[in-house]
């Protein structure tokens, strides 16, 4: 099992995910086990990205559903093609057809539009990744009827029947604890909770993703966002924040920090006002090589 856990931490690092032992097994046994799989953390951590790597490790397709405050059950599940029935009834006018008839082929496969859920509930050739995004901003209605869908893999449409899950998905939930989930759904599934990462971890994520950078300059920069986060800021930045400004000290052709481009591109890793007055102050205080010691000491 330790070899097993060893290969898919191996497979999650050649897809370009630098993780650690404890994402890797929690990967593992929710392929294992069939159980879903949630996962917390701070903003930007690469909780969606965990999703993205087991579709491609398992060679199968990602279905995401974004959750989002007000989503409801007929976005996530299916819907009807409205304009396409309409037309259809104003066709067959004068056809002599019976009510019955007609409400048949209105409400058959050819008018129903599949949502994510659905759709991968109905997945006919393997199992995909149901990457269910964000589900802490969605209300407690519709988490309660996710948790239904869940325990069965299987929902009703009154028109057509039941529709159980041939290959039941592997999901992935992920939330920002923007509020508390349901212990219902908490006991239902594995539980993950991905940390900012240390420094030479974060290090790697940067050396993996920006092709071109120089190693010193990705040090450099790694070390002041970990110092950053030490900061008491409105919008702590995460990986994705990192490497964005990875990339754009690559565009501007730099090979080393200094005050002056750290101010000029603050905007690439923090992304409230208030924050960004905070480290230009910080910065003018005491200057980036303080702060780079500071996370790297941290780190």
């Amino acid at each position: 099992m330790r070899e097993d856990i060893r290969r898919v931490q191996q497979s999650m690092e050649r897809e370009g995910y630098v993780t650690d032992r404890a994402t890797a097994t929690a990967v593992y046994l929710a392929v294992t086990l069939r159980k879903p799989l949630l996962i917390e953390g701070h903003p930007g951590v690469g909780k969606t990205e965990v999703a993205k790597v087991l579709a491609r490790m398992l060679d199968t397709e990602l279905i995401r559903l974004q959750c989002y405050e007000g989503l409801d059950v007929t976005t996530a599940l299916y819907e009807w093609n409205y304009p396409k029935q309409i037309l259809h009834i104003k066709l067959d006018e004068g056809s002599g057809h019976s009510l019955h008839d007609k409400e048949a082929v209105i409400f058959s496969e050819s008018f129903l539009l599949e949502r994510p859920l659905l759709r991968a509930i109905r997945n006919e050739e393997r199992s995909p990744v149901l990457l269910v995004d964000e589900v802490d901003r969605s209300d407690e209605e519709f988490e309660a009827f996710l948790l239904e869908v869940l325990s069965d893999y299987q929902v009703t449409i009154p028109e057509i029947g039941t529709v159980r899950a041939t290959h039941p998905p592997h999901v992935v939930l992920t939330s920002n604890r923007t509020r508390e989930l349901s212990e219902a759904l908490r006991r239902r599934c594995l539980y993950l909770w991905v940390e900012y990462p240390a420094l030479e971890k974060e290090l790697s994520i940067v050396l993996a993703k920006v092709p071109g950078i120089d190693e010193h300059l990705a040090r450099e920069l790694t070390a002041v966002v970990q110092g950053t986060r030490r900061l008491k800021l409105t919008k702590t930045p995460g990986v994705a924040e990192t490497l964005d400004w990875a990339h754009a000290l690559v565009a501007l052709a730099a090979t080393r920090l200094d005050d002056e481009i750290v101010a000029e591109t603050l905007g690439c890793f923090l992304k409230d006002e208030s924050d960004i007055r905070r480290l230009t102050d910080e910065l003018a205080t005491r200057g980036v090589a303080a702060l780079a010691a500071e996370g790297a000491a941290a780190g």
